[in-house]
């Protein structure tokens, strides 16, 4: 599906990442790509992307720096003729913004689950964008953000913006045939999602209850969708959330109560 297209892949930072996943399976299938990462997880970025088939280069990104995101702009430039695909895998929300405090989060950190997991996303498009023509692509990962989950807070809040955001991105870019769509995934068991109070329990119940199964220590599926947006099959797609997640979001059945009820 992506033989012979140029992808740059944030977001891989341990081989059970979703990221990951995206990048073998490009790999795999023909593409050229280019990973990003900053800070002290850069090098261990450049020590998972030593484990695939072809050792990519590792960019420094820090998608809340946008002096980084002209960095990677013009090192992508003297590179390639052109940028073919984006993949956004960022997200963050401090500790205190998670896990049942949504009442006593600050906004402080509030905003920044906000910027790193939502604002990012135009950001990055925007900012690549020049390198972009006819036929490019830009998928984020998503979160089912449609309900409030018990334990997923202000990210739950994040990322119902990254969807808002996803759907202006599609506007603006599409009149230059740049698509902007996201993966919204069931629960992995990345490095990420393990650092959520309660998510074992979440992941227990999706197995549960998706009506085709669903393997959460598995991102192969979630993999595979993001190449096929990433894809010229794509080519018609743009503002729209692709769900993988077992069919377990066309159920609407709630996987635990809120805490104290009974």
């Amino acid at each position: 599906m992506v033989e012979g297209r140029t992808l740059l892949l944030t977001g891989v930072l341990t081989e059970d990442s979703i990221a990951y996943a995206v990048a073998r399976r490009a790999q795999e299938h023909g593409a050229e790509v280019v990973l990003t990462s900053f800070g002290r997880a850069r090098r261990i970025t450049e020590r998972v992307a030593r484990r695939l088939p072809d050792p990519p280069d590792v960019l420094e990104l820090d998608v809340n720096d946008p002096g980084h995101v002209e960095a990677v702009r013009d090192a992508l430039a003297e590179r390639w003729e052109r940028l073919d695909g984006v993949l956004h895998a960022v997200a963050f929300a401090p500790e205190d913004a998670l896990g049942g405090r949504f009442l006593q989060t600050p906004p402080e950190s509030a905003e920044v689950a906000f910027r790193t997991s939502a604002f990012s996303l135009k950001a990055v498009g925007a900012g690549l964008a020049p390198l972009m023509g006819p036929g490019g692509a830009i998928v984020g990962l998503d979160f089912d953000a449609t309900v409030a989950w018990p334990i997923y807070d202000w990210m739950g809040v994040a990322k119902a913006a990254l969807e808002s955001v996803n759907r202006y991105l599609a506007r603006d870019l599409g009149p230059r045939g740049i698509r902007s769509n996201l993966v919204s995934a069931g629960p992995l068991r990345t490095l990420a999602a393990r650092s959520i109070p309660g998510f074992g329990e979440l992941a227990d119940g999706w197995e549960e209850q998706a009506p085709l199964g669903w393997d959460p220590a598995d991102p192969a599926p979630v993999a595979d969708a993001c190449l096929f947006l990433l894809s010229p099959a794509a080519r018609a797609i743009t503002g729209q959330i692709l769900r993988v997640d077992g069919g377990y979001s066309a159920l609407g059945a709630p996987l635990t109560r809120p805490s104290g009820r009974k």
